[in-house]
């Protein structure tokens, strides 16, 4: 796909819109004080400030919420009771400005970006950044698919509910903050498990018609990465806009990449109350895949790499188009738009690692390549509506909306490609049945939504939010699974409806502390992979129930003293219905095979301990901070006659995460050491310790990782940043692949370093 194309098609097939956030906050005095503001105030203009520097001012407690101030620098806060259209009073949430961090924001550091986000789980595939996969509460990471992931408040990741993968990862230096809600984001954005991860791309400066930001990376293994964008407001008119190209030959041999990624958004106050924005992104790159090791070959050089000739594309692009109306001082309307049309690409010599990709004597070349392509075309529209009204002499607010979503992906698989090593997604040999590829599906999902919750104000310090979730899909699949008289599967249908329920609770101790706790059910529908057969004589489990189950959630947050922070809860995590294969009269079954449960604590605590001084800050501040989380995650229930799994741990679910960090800064300079700690996992469900031949399953070790970053400000306009990923350059995976990126063990990152300069202009 041609990106410089992408216009012309993607307007030809569809119009896209809206969704807006916005508004808050700019009485700094009273954020001092700590006076209760009415959130009515908040949502009228906003004054020159923009979302940024507001959420830098507050931490934000409940009554509509009382505000304080905090260190201009903080860089984890916490959600307002409401925002927008939104409601998140009782639920456990976090929001991370990258910019504001010591972190390796070239290459998208997950383990630095989310250090202070307890209990997050990182899966490297490579050093490139390009790919984001996190899980919290002992969920999968790969491509973060237990989140609803979002874009300024729209989906960007293949096809929510059939292949919820994010491919797709905006560069952090364009990022104004991360959005994070945990299980209870399933009532208002979607019905995964992990919650909601929405990126919030950086505003025009709106105090001048054009202004300029540039930071220029370059680091070990011949890293570059150039970040560059320009802004500004004229009237009723701004704009924003950035360009970010990265590359690199990467730590490991056969890892080079080069990705290029584009936003604009062009936005009109049509009045005070009526403002409209359109956007849209682009991303291509190539990265050469170098495969997995065998545990063997791993402890012998980790950086070796059997595979040269896999290559991976993924050309992205996702249009919105975005209103909000505020109809009166107590009732905001938002609409979004939005649509997205990609691939996923990839070529590539396939057989188990140890199988050498070698040159074949009879052929007088190397064997031919698989080629697997996917295509990928939704659109939908959101709309939320928030009401604010009296009740109890307190101020509470009603949110309701819906959501229109149709996906359609086509799936290419098994196609023969060429002999050769460069990234060339070719056929050349036709399959028996005359086709390109020998695996030709077609999936469509067709989704509504309706959503509500409700915050009741019972008193000044006691609120109370229910809420509900109804999902009605539809999903189909029809195509042939292989090039035989047989492989033409029909049409697969599977359509239902589902209620979703949820109740959160928040409970204001002090003017700057809260009780929360949520319950909120989720569900995570039947995926393409599940919904079809890998082969003829496979049978798929007709009556395959969503794995459905509920979030709870309860904890203490706040600050202390204005220097220390904290967020210290429990949850706890049922998982019904998991979908996997059983042996039945020697045929592979696909069905509902078990259940699990995953429970434990969530703590972050930082401490400002020169802020118990007088005038202890004088010569600079120093942070500390911790962040861990323990997770026991098992399986209660296994429906294998064959072989009873229950007790066992699940997959991918270390039992503690530990992050912990100092921090030491002036107005100009500072410097971060941050050590990460994360326990061993297995990677199926059997538990196997001992690793197969390929490389593909058995237990990975826990590790350490020490990580070291610097940033200085220099005139009004410049800085400097430097730092060391992996300082002590320790051995150690995350993650292993049955597949791509693999198959085999996946070596995480050694010693690499990095310094960049910018500017602001």
């Amino acid at each position: 796909m041609n990106i410089g194309n992408f216009p012309q098609m993607f307007f030809q097939r569809m119009i896209s819109t809206p969704t807006c956030v916005n508004a808050l906050i700019f009485i700094a005095f009273f954020l001092f004080l700590s006076q209760p503001v009415q959130s009515s105030g908040t949502e009228k203009g906003k004054g020159k400030a923009t979302q940024e520097e507001e959420l830098a001012l507050t931490t934000i407690n409940l009554r509509e919420f009382t505000i304080q101030a905090t260190a201009p620098r903080q860089e984890i806060l916490r959600m307002p009771a409401i925002r927008g259209t939104k409601i998140f009073s009782g639920k456990k949430n976090e929001v991370i400005r990258p910019t504001t961090m010591d972190a390796d924001l070239s290459t998208n550091n997950a383990r630095q970006i989310f250090a202070k986000v307890p209990g997050v789980s990182v899966w490297e595939n490579d050093g490139s950044g390009i790919q984001l996969g996190i899980a919290t509460r002992g969920l999968n990471p790969n491509r973060s698919w237990e989140f609803n992931v979002r874009k300024n408040n729209y989906d960007i990741s293949s096809e929510v509910f059939g292949y919820p993968e994010a491919y797709y990862t905006p560069p952090m230096e364009a990022v104004s903050r991360i959005e994070l809600v945990r299980g209870a984001a399933s009532l208002q954005f979607g019905p995964q498990f992990g919650g909601l991860l929405n990126f919030i791309i950086k505003e025009p400066a709106t105090d001048r018609p054009f202004a300029f930001e540039t930071q220029q990376t370059v680091g070990s293994y011949g890293l570059f990465n150039s970040y560059n964008s320009i802004g500004g407001t004229s009237g009723n008119f701004s704009y924003f806009a950035y360009y970010h190209r990265r590359s690199a030959n990467g730590w490991r041999t056969n890892s080079r990449y080069q990705i290029d990624a584009g936003y604009i958004a062009l936005n009109y106050a049509f009045s005070p109350r009526l403002r409209v924005s359109l956007q849209y992104s682009a991303m291509d790159y190539a990265s050469q895949q170098p495969g997995g090791l065998t545990d063997a070959q791993f402890a012998v050089d980790a950086r070796q790499s059997h595979r040269e000739r896999n290559w991976f594309s993924t050309p992205w692009n996702v249009a919105a188009l975005i209103l909000n109306y505020d109809v009166s001082e107590r009732s905001l309307l938002n609409v979004t738009l939005f649509g997205l049309l990609a691939e996923r690409n990839s070529v590539g010599f396939v057989r188990p690692i140890h199988i050498a990709d070698t040159f074949n004597v009879n052929l007088r070349s190397f064997h031919h390549r698989q080629v697997d392509r996917d295509l990928y075309f939704n659109y939908g529209a959101e709309a939320r509506f928030l009401q604010r009204y009296q009740l109890f002499n307190n101020e509470s607010a009603l949110s309701v909306g819906m959501r229109l979503y149709r996906g359609e992906t086509d799936r290419l698989q098994l196609g023969i490609g060429t002999t050769k090593g460069d990234m060339d997604f070719a056929i050349t040999t036709l399959q028996p049945n005359g086709k390109e590829f020998g695996r030709d599906l077609f999936f469509v999902t067709d989704n509504i939504a309706l959503f509500a919750a409700n915050i009741f104000r019972i008193t000044p310090r006691l609120s109370i939010t229910p809420g509900f979730r109804y999902e009605i899909i539809n999903n189909s699949a029809e195509g042939t699974i292989n090039s035989s008289p047989t492989g033409d599967i029909g049409r697969r249908q599977h359509n239902r409806g589902l209620l979703l329920l949820g109740l959160g609770a928040e409970y204001k101790t002090s003017e700057t502390t809260n009780l929360y706790a949520n319950f909120s059910q989720a569900f995570r529908p039947v995926t393409f992979a599940e919904l079809t057969p890998a082969a003829t004589t496979d049978i798929i489990d007709p009556d395959m129930r969503d794995q459905k189950g509920f979030n709870i959630d309860a904890g203490f947050r706040g600050t202390l003293a204005n220097a220390i922070t904290f967020d210290v809860g429990m949850f706890y995590l049922h998982y019904g219905d998991r979908v996997g294969t059983i042996n039945q009269n020697g045929v592979n079954f696909r069905t509902n095979v078990g259940t699990s449960v995953s429970k434990g604590l969530e703590s972050f605590i930082m401490v400002e301990p020169l802020k118990f001084l007088n005038n202890g800050t004088r010569f600079g501040n120093i942070i500390l901070f911790a962040s861990n989380a323990l997770i026991d995650a098992t399986y209660t229930e296994w429906n294998n006659p064959a072989l009873d799994l229950s007790g066992n741990r699940v997959e991918n679910a270390p039992e503690y995460i530990h992050r912990f960090g100092l921090t030491y800064h002036t107005s100009r300079f500072s410097i971060t050491t941050q050590l990460n700690s994360i326990g061993e996992v297995f990677t199926d469900a059997t538990n196997t310790i001992a690793p197969n031949a390929a490389g593909t399953i058995g237990r990975i070790d826990g590790f350490r990782l020490i990580d070291i970053s610097a940033s200085y400000r220099f005139g009004a306009n410049y800085n400097i940043r430097i730092g060391v990923n992996n300082l002590t350059n320790e051995v150690y995976s995350t993650r292993r692949a049955g597949g791509y990126p693999g198959p085999g063990l996946l070596p995480g990152q050694g010693r690499t370093a990095y310094i960049s300069v910018g500017a602001r202009f």
